[in-house]
């Protein structure tokens, strides 16, 4: 400051004009107003510095404000910037709320079936282990003398009810053999090894005509059949064919057996099911790896002559036999062969009925 004032000073003493201009300015003061003036100069060369130095401060002070402002408003600035950043997270974060509720409601559905078969697996759980404990405690029982015993009276006791309700089906259809002159054949199939072959040739029946519920299972050999040949005849072979089907599914049931090949009854117009191999006819212009693909597929053959094609019924009396061989393996009785439907049928209700069965 005093620096300033000194230069100040040497301008106006060496300035020419400044210097003319004070000459002509100059005020004469008296002696005895000297003092006065010289006090009153220099109270107001202390008002003029206390006034510079007013000033410098209000400059410092103006400055740290204006430092004070400029740092302020960047903070506004960073404030907003922020602001805008938590408003652009606020629109993710309900976006992500939204989804999150969407999820929540489609979760929904899955937990509660899941709940569902949680439950039941508790359930089943329960009844699984509640099985258990009577499978041992069973098992215990059997392992035990009087539980074996017991074992075997039950046994005894099924097999005495089977032999009753087949005592039934040999009473509702009798086989029965009739002793003549005239000796009929019985109905022709298939043997065991072809099932596409033609036909054998038939044997007569040495010991008598087999009969069920008073009809002969006889008819001409399927080569020799025509337009001429007796429809009566036909027709009773065919009811007979069809109470053999049912005697045959009542056994099995009685028995608890699954026929290896079912049997759809009808009467005198009953079929039998083989599960047999048949090719698509779509594929036949395709090449010979596709054409023998195969898709298994249940076939029926029918149980009667009339109308049908002689082979197809040969082949579903050759099942029906089978099924009857199926029912006297169960029993451990031997086959009297592929061609006799109803000597296996008699052998089969002779032996259920024999007292042999039930000790077995």
């Amino acid at each position: 400051m005093e620096n300033r004032e000194q230069a100040r000073d040497k301008t106006l003493i060496t300035d020419p004009k400044k210097i003319n201009a004070a000459h002509e300015n100059v005020q004469l003061i008296e002696w005895e107003d000297f003092d006065n003036e010289l006090a009153r100069l220099w109270s107001l060369t202390s008002a003029l510095k206390e006034a510079n130095e007013k000033k410098q401060s209000l400059q410092e002070k103006l400055q740290s404000l204006i430092q004070v402002k400029n740092e302020s408003l960047n903070k506004l600035n960073e404030l907003e910037e922020m602001r805008e950043r938590l408003e652009a997270r606020k629109v993710v974060m309900a976006n992500m709320s939204t989804r999150c509720k969407v999820a929540t409601e489609d979760a929904k559905k899955p937990e509660e079936m899941l709940s569902t078969e949680v439950r039941s697996l508790l359930v089943a759980g329960t009844s699984l282990s509640v099985a258990r404990k009577q499978l041992q405690e069973a098992n215990r029982l059997l392992t035990e003398e009087r539980g074996c015993v017991k074992l075997k009276n039950v046994q005894r006791k099924l097999r005495a009810r089977q032999q009753y309700m087949i005592s039934q089906v040999s009473l509702l259809y009798p086989v029965k053999i009739l002793v003549g002159p005239a000796q009929e054949q019985e109905l022709e199939s298939y043997s065991s090894g072809s099932r596409l072959g033609n036909p054998l040739a038939s044997k007569p029946v040495n010991q008598g005509s087999l009969t069920i519920l008073g009809l002969n299972l006889t008819l001409l050999p399927f080569t020799k059949m025509s337009f001429f040949t007796d429809k009566k005849e036909v027709q009773r072979s065919a009811t007979a064919l069809g109470y053999v089907a049912h005697a045959v599914s009542l056994i099995a049931s009685y028995l608890q057996v699954p026929l290896r090949y079912p049997l759809r009854l009808g009467g005198s117009r009953s079929y039998i099911n083989d599960h047999v191999s048949s090719v698509d006819p779509a594929s036949s212009d395709l090449s010979l790896d596709t054409t023998l693909s195969a898709n298994v597929k249940p076939v029926e053959f029918p149980l009667f002559l009339e109308g049908q094609d002689t082979t197809r019924a040969a082949y579903a009396v050759f099942l029906l036999n089978k099924d009857i061989e199926q029912l006297l393996n169960f029993i451990g009785v031997k086959s009297l062969g592929p061609r006799h439907v109803l000597a296996n049928l008699k052998e089969l209700l002779r032996s259920v009925q024999s007292s042999e069965y039930i000790d077995t």
